[in-house]
């Protein structure tokens, strides 16, 4: 599918920039990156075991998975996790600490960078099904069902190796755990200049 410039409507052709073969506009200086799109990810801690959800959408339709999803323009990536947990489980989450960052890499669509983050259920909230979700369960770590992401399976590895655990954490924020109504954006990244640092 070919690409155009923002600016001019101009068809993009291939340049080289930074050693990397990009696409840009013959006329002036438009540039289109294809930046990765930022995710979260929530291991809950419940009743000795972790909050899955079932997923009523595609991908994964059926499968398991972790709370999370994408961090909007407007929001850090902490603040972003807390909500969707929010919308995909139905409770409140304190986030008690941050598992990891990890690369996604995908061949049909661009790439995601996933922050994952450890947290606990707020005041003995309990969780159920949001709209994109067909069920919401509460797993024993030595039983998990296999999960629908292998973005996912690297994380539940990690957070089991990890001698943390939410009960012996603080909370991060006050500002994290607040759920917040309006629905995430799922559309494509915007093509934008590259600013340097």
């Amino acid at each position: 599918m070919g690409h155009f410039c923002v600016n001019c409507g101009a068809a993009l052709v291939p340049r080289i920039i930074e050693g990397r073969e990009v696409e840009a506009c013959p006329n002036d200086t438009f540039v289109l990156w294809h930046d990765p799109k930022v995710s979260t990810a929530v291991v809950v801690e419940a009743d000795g075991g972790i909050v899955l959800g079932r997923r009523a959408i595609e991908p994964g339709y059926g499968l398991w998975c972790l709370p999370g999803g994408f961090v909007n323009s407007d929001e850090g990536p902490a603040a972003a996790a807390a909500r969707e947990c929010f919308e995909e489980i139905s409770a409140p989450v304190e986030l008690t600490g941050l598992i990891g960052v990890f690369h996604i890499a995908k061949t049909d669509a661009p790439s995601m960078v996933g922050i994952a983050y450890r947290g606990r259920l707020v005041d003995g909230a309990r969780p159920s099904a949001g709209s994109e979700m067909l069920e919401v369960r509460v797993f024993p770590l030595d039983s998990l069902p296999p999960l629908a992401f292998p973005s996912h399976t690297t994380v539940v590895g990690e957070y089991l190796k990890s001698p943390v655990r939410a009960e012996a954490a603080e909370p991060q924020t006050a500002s994290a755990a607040a759920p917040r109504e309006n629905r995430p954006s799922r559309s494509q990244a915007r093509s934008r200049p590259r600013r340097k640092p």
